[in-house]
C-alpha cells in the first residue's frame, strides 16, 4: 500500500505482472480498483517506477494510465512531483453533485419524453441488485457501484450519448467520495429505497415528477455526503 504520510517510493505496490494486450487500459483499471478499494489512499503519490516494476511493464503505459485516471478525476498531476490520488474535499464534492443534478435532470427528462419501455426493466433489476447488496452486507464499494449503475442506466437510456460520456467521466470521482466517508445511510437498504420514487415517476411517464425525484434523490445525497465530509475535515484540522 502507498502511505500518504510518506509519499516517497514504496518498496512494493502489490501489483502482479501484466501481458501486453490492452496494456494501458488494464493498468488504469487496476489502479482505479486499488484506489476504490482503499489500497492506495487519497493524497498518495503514484510511483511510476514501482508500479511498472511490479506489473512487469515499462513506465510509459503506467504514465498513460495515470493520465486516463486524471481525466476521470481520480488522479491529479503535480508539476515536477508526479501523479497523486485525488484529495477529496467537501467543497469539491458539492460542486460535483451540483453538476450531477444538472446532467441527470436533463437525462431523465429525455428518457421519459422518448419512452422508457426498454430501460425500465433494467432500472427495476438494478434496484433489486441494490436491495440484494444491502441484505448481503456487501462493502461500501459494492453498494456505491450498484447505485452508480442505476444512474448510468438513466443516462444510457436517454438516447443522448453525451450524457453517458459525461457521467462516466465523473463516476469514479463520485464513488471515491462515498467510499472515503464509509457509509451514506445508517440502514444500507435506505440507499435502495431512495431509488423507488424515480422509477415510479418514469413508469408513469411523468417527466416533471421524474425530474423532481432525481432532484430530491441526488440533492439529499449531496447534503448528506458534504455534511459528513465537513465533519471529517473538522476532525482532521484539530
Amino acid at each position: 500500500m502507498f502511505n500518504p504520510q510518506n509519499p516517497t517510493t514504496p518498496q512494493t505496490s502489490g501489483f502482479q505482472p501484466l501481458n501486453r494486450d490492452g496494456l494501458v487500459d488494464r493498468v488504469a483499471n487496476l489502479l482505479a480498483e486499488a484506489i476504490m478499494a482503499g489500497r492506495i489512499l487519497p493524497g498518495a503519490r503514484l510511483s511510476e517506477s514501482t508500479i511498472a516494476r511490479d506489473m512487469g511493464v515499462s513506465r510509459a503505459p503506467v504514465r498513460e494510465a495515470a493520465r486516463l485516471l486524471e481525466s476521470s478525476g481520480l488522479v491529479e498531476y503535480h508539476t515536477n512531483r508526479g501523479f497523486f490520488v485525488q484529495t477529496v474535499s467537501a467543497s469539491a464534492l458539492d460542486d460535483l453533485y451540483e453538476f450531477r443534478i444538472v446532467i441527470e435532470r436533463a437525462a431523465v427528462a429525455r428518457l421519459v419524453a422518448q419512452g422508457a419501455e426498454s430501460t425500465l426493466p433494467l432500472l427495476r433489476a438494478q434496484v433489486k441488485e441494490l436491495y440484494r447488496v444491502a441484505e448481503a452486507g456487501e462493502d461500501m464499494l459494492c453498494q456505491v457501484e450498484a447505485d452508480m449503475q442505476f444512474h448510468r442506466l438513466i443516462c444510457q437510456g436517454s438516447g443522448n450519448p453525451r450524457f453517458l460520456t459525461v457521467f462516466d467521466q465523473i463516476a469514479n470521482e463520485t464513488k471515491l467520495g462515498l467510499i472515503v466517508i464509509g457509509r451514506l445511510y445508517d440502514d444500507p437498504q435506505r440507499m435502495a429505497e431512495t431509488h423507488e420514487p424515480i422509477i415510479d415517476a418514469i413508469a408513469a411517464g411523468d417527466s416533471d415528477a421524474a425530474v423532481e425525484a432525481i432532484d430530491y434523490h441526488i440533492g439529499t445525497a449531496r447534503t448528506l455526503v458534504c455534511q459528513q465530509f465537513r465533519l471529517l475535515e473538522d476532525k482532521t484540522a484539530r
